[in-house]
């Protein structure tokens, strides 16, 4: 038996005993060191289920109900199934690995485009079947990395948030020199930020948290924009120094997306990360009219961000500069999920299942 988070509904997430998972072909078994939260989760946990429990259409297991959660995490290989790599899985036993999560069936026209994200068949641990909020996990070992020996475990478990963040910067489209605006400098604003160190232009963060835009200016931004809720369009231009080429909206608040495409200059890109499920009031009209285009981003590359984004975390730390708390698993709720859900957690809360 282990000891998993699982979700059985609304509200109701339970550390509670389970049966060990067993690996099959092409699977690996992962002792997990440490499981990231993130909002997703949170909102699952809050006011879901939305994506999880589910028939687990995709890999034929039947799984059906209560869902252990967990889809950022890493840690060493113990056993694996038949195939696993050559040699029956010994290439990766008493590996470090990070996992994306993310699975791809690697034969439909967007898997053989490179595009796994948008495979026909995806499907991701710890949201449509089982994943890392565990002391025990079994993955595919297609979305497996190796993580560097240079890379401790905490910076790691930052991999999978973070190669989200670098697929963003490539949907953006940034170019040398670009002004770059970026609404909202949450968990996923702060690490498409990280991603855009370095960029030859300067990056405007706009939030509404003082301590949001703080974590900003250590990660780089040029300038930082405090702004409340009731700050108008008009006011926000106002603040703004300069026109974006590029606006990334991070936020997901209502009328957001609407917002961005409005501050962005003509001929500009306006990406789009935030979820927001309310139906969204654009007029296009004027976005037509100076040629604005319109990008969205989802998940991550497997096989190329998650490499990269562990040997950034390997050359440039970054859990010091966004802040990490590390929690056991029997206070994944009221340490970790009702804070994420409060908005009083800061920084990135991790779980570490081999802590009662």
């Amino acid at each position: 038996m282990m000891r998993a988070g699982v979700l059985h509904g609304r509200l109701d997430l339970r550390v509670e005993d389970r049966p060990e998972p067993r690996p099959r072909e092409g699977e690996v078994l992962i002792q997990v060191a440490l499981n990231g939260l993130c909002g997703t989760d949170a909102t699952e946990y809050a006011k879901g289920p939305m994506m999880v429990p589910l028939t687990d259409r995709h890999t034929g297991s039947g799984h059906v109900g209560p869902t252990v959660l967990g889809h950022e995490f890493i840690g060493t290989v113990v056993a694996a199934g038949p195939d696993a790599g050559d040699g029956g899985g010994r290439r990766w036993t008493g590996r470090r690995v990070a996992c994306g999560a993310g699975v791809s069936c690697g034969s439909c026209r967007w898997c053989a485009a490179g595009r796994t994200n948008l495979c026909e068949r995806y499907y991701t641990l710890g949201l449509s079947t089982h994943g890392g909020l565990a002391e025990l996990v079994v993955a595919p070992v297609s979305t497996l990395v190796t993580i560097p020996d240079g890379c401790d475990d905490t910076e790691a478990a930052l991999a999978q948030p973070f190669a989200v963040g670098l697929h963003a910067i490539d949907r953006a489209g940034i170019a040398d020199g670009d002004d770059v605006v970026v609404l909202g400098a949450g968990a996923i604003g702060s690490f498409v930020l990280a991603g855009l160190r370095g960029h030859r232009g300067t990056v405007t963060v706009v939030d509404v948290d003082p301590d949001r835009l703080d974590v900003a200016r250590r990660l780089g931004a040029t300038s930082t924009v405090a702004v409340s809720r009731e700050t108008t369009l008009e006011e926000l231009r106002d603040l703004v120094p300069r026109q974006p080429h590029v606006v990334i909206e991070s936020s997901g608040a209502p009328g957001a997306a609407a917002r961005a495409l409005s501050l962005c200059a003509r001929g500009g890109r306006t990406l789009l990360v935030g979820l927001v499920k309310a139906p969204q009031e654009l007029g296009l009209a004027d976005i037509v009219l100076r040629e604005v285009d319109i990008a969205t981003t989802v998940a991550h590359i497997c096989a190329t961000d998650i490499p990269r984004a562990l040997a950034l975390l390997e050359s440039s730390p970054l859990a010091g500069v966004i802040g990490t708390t590390t929690v056991p698993l029997d206070h994944v709720v009221a340490r970790g999920l009702d804070p994420i859900v409060a908005g009083s957690a800061g920084g990135k809360i991790l779980v570490d299942p081999r802590r009662g």
